[in-house]
């Protein structure tokens, strides 16, 4: 069974996201305010996060800060319908995905479903191969990186945007196609996601030894990883 926290301050809302949860297999633990959300997300093992950006004592964003400097726990940001500040800012931090309010619960639920999917290592199952592309080696069982002889922290996101990107290197990856198979959702209009992810995926491989950059964005399409 999946553990879920649940970080929010509308008591209301906590309660009904519980029961429609718990209906769905999944079990729920509930804060009310960013700081004791915070200690819990540190001291147990969540497979997602529920975040809303505007709490009491720590907000979202902070929460999420905190949390990414120890932990990468995968987060889904509840954020207000229209915002499109709070999901770049979301984004940015660490964010794997966001949610604008008010949401459908079939939505809600798909979203966490895909994420979970993508993120969550099961202890029995089959070991998986790793590998090399370049001075990159990718660890899908772990979901561990190493670049350069150097582990790098990337979250379960950012370690699917790369898994894709990789193993068809030199091949246009379109943002369409990138958005299903990474995000789990179609590709809306203006919707900035990959582009986020991709730019934190950049700040956090180290420059290739022939000074050629990694990935090249394809303006409009999508992107192509450079052998």
């Amino acid at each position: 069974m999946s553990r879920i926290l649940l970080i929010d301050d509308d008591l209301g809302l906590s309660e009904l996201l519980a029961q429609l949860l718990e209906l769905e297999g999944f079990e729920l633990t509930l804060a009310h305010d960013g700081q004791s959300g915070l200690d819990l997300a540190l001291e147990q093992q969540f497979d997602l996060i529920l975040l809303d950006v505007m709490l009491p004592k720590l907000n979202g964003f902070e929460v999420l800060r905190a949390l990414r400097s120890k932990k990468q726990t995968p987060v889904l940001m509840l954020t207000a319908r229209g915002d499109e500040i709070d999901r770049v800012v979301g984004l940015e931090i660490g964010a794997d995905d966001y949610l604008p309010k008010p949401f459908n619960d079939r939505e809600l639920v798909a979203r966490i479903r895909a994420i979970i999917r993508r993120t969550h290592v099961q202890p029995n199952e089959t070991p998986q191969p790793t590998h090399q592309y370049g001075d990159i080696n990718l660890d899908p069982g772990r979901q561990e990186v190493h670049c350069q002889d150097q582990l790098i922290i990337l979250t379960g996101t950012e370690f699917s945007l790369l898994f894709e990107l990789v193993k068809n290197a030199g091949e246009l990856a379109t943002k369409e196609a990138l958005s299903e198979k990474v995000l789990g959702k179609k590709l809306m209009p203006f919707d900035r996601s990959l582009d986020m992810h991709l730019s934190n995926l950049r700040k956090k491989m180290p420059e290739r030894s022939d000074g050629r950059p990694r990935v090249k964005t394809i303006r409009g399409k999508g992107y192509i990883w450079l052998p």
